[in-house]
């Protein structure tokens, strides 16, 4: 039987208390069941952010997406997630990546290192936030026994590493790019491999996790060649029945991307989306649909 849908929105701007709240809760009347942030300099801070976020509703769950572990401390990290959880009272899910990019490490003064270091830094994260979380000395302690975490992964060891501690594996659909700071999307075979070597490696797990994907684009419009204009732009040689075949995109009439949303669940597990804060609104009646067909 498919797991239920679940959404989020991942909120990047940064705002005064007042339009912050009421974006938040926005988020809430429209249906998402998750408030997210990123950890980006020039973005909200995400642990504050979401102790407002989550004063300001009453439904969703908050929480990072994703967070740069080389921006952290474990031991800090440990002080942020269990008090946030505690004052979020339980809602707060907590996703990680290695980051990928490097001029804000830079302005951080924070080393970048190779792409074989980063994951070992998120390797020690994870495993030191186990074991201070799960320890009863800890202090402060979170809310929930297990705060839940999201692994965004995409290569071979960061997918291990997802199948051995996500409660979430989180699909980016897409590579970095060349230039440093881009992401290159994957077409829909590619994403088939790589769900499928996740899933071999997950196949030991005692309760399967949940499979999420962020969405890059959301237009419900009947000229979605219009609305793909700029990433065309951006993907020179690109087709517009090439981009609309993008999982990340979700582009054209509504019951066109219904039935998208609801094909890439059969075909590669993904039953949580995220999207991103410019087509949150977009979204809302892809949401609306979904849950009036599962009614």
């Amino acid at each position: 039987m498919a797991r239920p849908f679940r959404f989020g929105v991942n909120l990047l701007t940064p705002a005064p208390a007042a339009e912050w709240r009421a974006t938040c809760r926005r988020a809430e009347e429209l249906g998402y069941d998750v408030i997210l942030v990123p950890d980006h300099l020039g973005m909200p801070a995400p642990f504050p952010a979401l102790v407002a976020a989550a004063e300001a509703t009453e439904r969703p769950r908050v929480g990072t997406f994703v967070l740069n572990s080389g921006f952290w401390n474990p031991a800090l990290l440990a002080r942020e997630v269990a008090t946030t959880d505690a004052l979020t009272g339980g809602r707060l899910e907590l996703g990680l990546g290695t980051g990928y990019v490097q001029a804000e490490h830079e302005a951080a003064g924070l080393p970048y290192g190779a792409p074989r270091e980063r994951v070992d830094h998120l390797e020690r994260t994870v495993t030191e936030l186990e074991r201070l979380l799960g320890s009863g000395d800890h202090v402060p302690r979170p809310a929930q026994s297990r705060v839940p975490v999201l692994i965004g992964a995409n290569g071979d060891r960061m997918l291990r590493l997802t199948a051995a501690h996500a409660d979430i594996a989180a699909f980016t659909g897409a590579r970095p790019g060349k230039a440093s700071g881009t992401l290159d999307p994957l077409d829909a075979e590619e994403l088939d491999e790589r769900v499928a070597r996740y899933r071999a490696l997950a196949a030991d797990r005692a309760e399967p996790a949940e499979l999420n994907l962020l969405i890059q684009s959301v237009a419900v419009t009947d000229d979605p060649e219009a609305a793909l204009r700029p990433l065309l732009e951006r993907r020179p040689g690109t087709t517009v029945d090439q981009a609309l075949a993008l999982p990340i995109v979700l582009a054209g009439p509504l019951e066109d991307v219904v039935a998208k949303v609801r094909a890439q669940r059969e075909r590669f597990g993904f039953s949580y989306l995220t999207v991103l804060e410019p087509f949150m609104e977009a979204f809302a009646p892809v949401m609306a649909r979904l849950r009036e067909e599962s009614a």
